[in-house]
């Protein structure tokens, strides 16, 4: 049976990509057997879709990497009103579709933060409703990360979602200090009675696919629905 995760996030560009990556690679390389996808239903601009195409071989249909895509970099609603276009989501629902047809594992990347609107009337914490997907959360450590992870875990449950957990990802070179006062992890899973799977480090070639496997494996996958590598 596929398994569907949205790796979404508390906010735009906090590392939801780098996440991704890292469950990618670490698929990649050390469970072959089991087939993995990803897809990025709707992009604004360039950025993900090419990433995704320059640092993996995707065995997958290319038109499901992305299925709807605008060249301005706004909210889809906007990038598509500047193209005299709407979103319209059926394409994408179709692409995830089939990937959930083809393969064991579909990881897809969300529109910003679970806030972020993906229609005029529709916000990515709607999709995951309607479309059934578990949640990842990726939180920056940062300050004020807490009083986010908590915000959004709240709209999560509001809407009725599923979080299997948290992923705390260092956007920049950050100390050992700096990550404790900033994000910790106890009081982080003690606020919002989510669990804390792991911290993505800030990574200086975050195309390396050796070492973003390694990061990936040193988060608890269990929590995912996937044994880790070590046992």
């Amino acid at each position: 049976m596929t398994q569907t995760l949205l790796i979404s996030g508390t906010d735009t560009e906090i590392g939801k990509t780098i996440v991704t990556s890292a469950l990618v690679a670490y698929w990649q390389m050390y469970r072959p057997h089991e087939r993995i996808a990803v897809c990025k239903p709707v992009q604004s601009g360039l950025g993900d879709r090419e990433w995704y195409t320059e640092v993996f071989d995707l065995n997958q249909p290319p038109e499901t990497l992305n299925p709807l895509y605008f060249e301005q970099p706004l909210a889809p609603p906007l990038a598509a009103r500047r193209a005299g276009q709407v979103v319209d989501l059926l394409p994408a629902w179709q692409a995830v579709q089939q990937l959930q047809a083809q393969f064991d594992w579909v990881l897809v990347e969300g529109v910003g933060s679970l806030g972020s609107p993906v229609t005029d009337e529709l916000i990515v914490a709607d999709i995951a409703r309607d479309w059934r997907f578990p949640i990842v959360l990726v939180v920056p450590i940062r300050l004020g990360c807490m009083g986010q992870a908590v915000a959004h875990v709240a709209l999560a449950r509001q809407f009725g979602l599923d979080i299997k957990g948290i992923i705390l990802n260092a956007t920049g070179v950050l100390s050992t200090e700096e990550i404790q006062k900033w994000a910790p992890t106890d009081m982080i899973q003690s606020l919002t009675q989510v669990p804390v799977i792991g911290q993505v480090p800030h990574l200086s070639d975050p195309t390396n696919r050796t070492v973003l496997a390694e990061v990936a494996s040193g988060l608890d996958l269990e929590v995912l629905g996937a044994l880790s590598y070590a046992g």
